[in-house]
């Protein structure tokens, strides 16, 4: 038998007396008890409950104009929900529908009505747009306490909540680690920088679990980046140490201060994943020429950042050395002292007497707390160095006119504990 639908020009309408066969009565505990004059034929084709309601196995009453009743019953809340549910039994067809949702809230609504009433064609049409349309944090958690007990039919809604598989997670970090390390060109700073953001994220301890669980596979990519990394680096240190007057071009300036925030940046990610040993050798057997390199330069504006940047990895160096995040003979040890101790005390003075009085110069004061640390750093790594070599450091110390930075009092005061 063709559809009532078809047999009609003029489509037939919820609350078409002229046309009705049946009365749908929503009541609730309330007292509500509104009526809708519907069609058996869409009630029956688009909905198992009311199938089974009108079907001869399931006694109903008569009343006016002798209509077939179906009542149905639910919360005050749920009313409106299924009103919708019955004007869409008149509207979905082939599961899409424009415009009726009227945001996720309601959508979660119609679909708990739609599955206790069975009807597929509302469910399928509702699942497509909870799946496609972005939630807000309230929402996504009523869905996560509504959805699981509807059954299969909605589970497509939880998609994007499912656990993403390890080798996916795997695959987003070892892409990520490769461009943040890879030195892209300057208009590629801001998503640098996210990346680099992200990366730390996937690698921190909370509350949760990480992300990602820091495997050989992941340190050894990891080392690898930034080796290439440094390689770069050091190839751009040997270019400005054979041709210094280069150093003055805005150009390579640039390049040099990118490469040693990039190179901060790592260090953090070394330490996260207790890593540092290599990058902490290569930036020792360097650090005469980036030194050389940087005291050498054409002083411009631009290269007390360039020493702030360069004081910023070398404190993250020296720290690694100091507590015993990488073990170092002492030769290396002595001669980390003796590189970094005149260079930062020298260059301490120049960077903190910067100041931002124009509004466009930019803020290179280095973070107090950071100061503390190397000047701490410098305590430890002084006091596991034999005893000859700390009296030599110290003396020097005592005769050298900067000598309120690093204040090696502590030192002084504790000539006999080795390794303090």
């Amino acid at each position: 038998m063709e559809s009532l639908v078809s047999e009609t020009r003029t489509p037939i309408r919820i609350g078409d007396r002229s046309t009705s066969d049946v009365v749908v009565r929503i009541r609730t505990q309330d007292g509500r008890d509104d009526w809708f004059y519907c069609h058996s034929q869409v009630l029956i084709e688009k909905s198992k409950y009311f199938a089974d309601r009108l079907s001869e196995n399931w006694p109903t009453c008569q009343i006016l104009d002798s209509r077939n009743c179906v009542e149905v019953y639910c919360q005050e809340s749920e009313f409106d929900h299924h009103v919708s549910v019955l004007r869409l039994l008149y509207n979905v067809i082939d599961g899409f529908v424009d415009d009726m949702w009227h945001g996720v809230k309601n959508a979660l609504g119609i679909l708990q009505v739609a599955v206790n009433l069975g009807c597929p064609q509302i469910i399928t049409a509702c699942v497509d747009y909870l799946e496609a349309v972005p939630w807000e944090e309230s929402e996504e958690e009523e869905i996560l306490k509504i959805i699981p007990r509807l059954g299969t039919q909605v589970e497509p809604i939880l998609a994007r909540l499912l656990p993403v598989k390890q080798s996916a997670i795997m695959g987003i970090f070892f892409s990520t680690i490769q461009f943040a390390t890879s030195s892209p060109s300057p208009i590629m700073n801001d998503l640098k920088s996210s990346a680099q953001e992200q990366l730390e994220y996937m690698l921190t301890e909370d509350d949760d679990a990480p992300l990602l669980a820091a495997d050989d596979e992941i340190k050894s990519e990891v080392k690898d980046c930034v080796k290439r990394l440094f390689e770069r680096f050091n190839n751009l240190l040997e270019a400005l140490l054979c041709e210094m007057e280069l150093f003055s071009d805005g150009g390579k300036m640039q390049s040099f201060q990118s490469l040693l925030s990039d190179l901060s940046w790592a260090c953090q990610i070394l330490c996260k994943l207790e890593i540092m040993r290599e990058l902490v050798c290569n930036w020792t057997d360097a650090s005469d020429k980036i030194v050389k390199v940087v005291k050498e330069a054409s002083p411009t504006a631009e290269l007390i950042e360039t020493k702030l940047r360069v004081i910023e990895v070398a404190a993250k160096i020296l720290e690694a050395i100091g507590y015993g995040t990488v073990i170092l003979p002492t030769a290396k040890r002595l001669h980390m002292v003796k590189v970094w101790l005149p260079f930062v005390r020298v260059a301490k003075p120049l960077i903190d007497s910067v100041t931002t009085a124009r509004d466009d110069a930019p803020t290179l004061r280095m973070d107090t707390e950071l100061w503390q640390s190397l000047e701490s750093t410098f305590v430890s790594v002084i006091l596991a160095l034999p005893s000859a070599e700390q009296a030599e450091i110290l003396t020097e110390w005592l005769g050298n006119e900067h000598i309120q930075y690093p204040d090696l009092t502590e030192a002084f005061e504790k000539p006999g504990e080795k390794g303090g």
